[in-house]
């Protein structure tokens, strides 16, 4: 079956079944493989990609319920030339060890960061809730802190 989604700032049209969750459209579908599978329950946030500048888990999100919506990718972010000042941040942290949860990481944060742009300690812990098994949270909160600074800067 045919369903048109806008990614990215494309409308593209893709061949898949309407209970087809959104992470396997973008990447089996449409090669964007930058987000990642982590549990299939929507509750580690490796899948995180934006839904009408929402950060939404997408591991569980059927793609006939995207259909309206723009959703971004983390390769909607920013050009590799020019990262966005959260990508800087991350790298100025070195919060990636392993890095898989990174970009479900990287969604959430700049949806924080959208929404409030200069978030307390308690800001951070209420809206990335996010799983990284490395255990970076120490510096995902400093680089956000840095990433809203560097923001403001803009």
């Amino acid at each position: 079956m045919s369903t048109s989604i806008h990614v990215n700032g494309e409308r593209v049209t893709v061949d898949a079944a309407p209970d087809m969750p959104l992470l396997w459209v973008v990447r089996e579908r449409l090669g964007l493989t930058g987000t990642k599978f982590g549990c299939g329950i929507a509750a580690c946030g490796a899948c995180t990609m934006h839904v009408d500048g929402v950060a939404t888990r997408t591991c569980v999100l059927p793609v006939s319920a995207v259909e309206d919506a723009n959703i971004r990718t983390i390769e909607g972010i920013a050009p590799v030339e020019t990262p966005s000042a959260v990508q800087t941040a991350w790298l100025e942290h070195q919060v990636p060890q392993c890095g898989y949860c990174q970009s479900g990481m990287i969604m959430a944060v700049e949806a924080l960061l959208d929404e409030t742009p200069d978030p307390t300690d308690a800001d951070i812990d209420d809206a990335i809730t996010n799983i990284c098994r490395c255990g970076t949270y120490d510096r995902i909160r400093a680089a956000v802190h840095t990433a809203a600074a560097l923001r403001r800067e803009a």
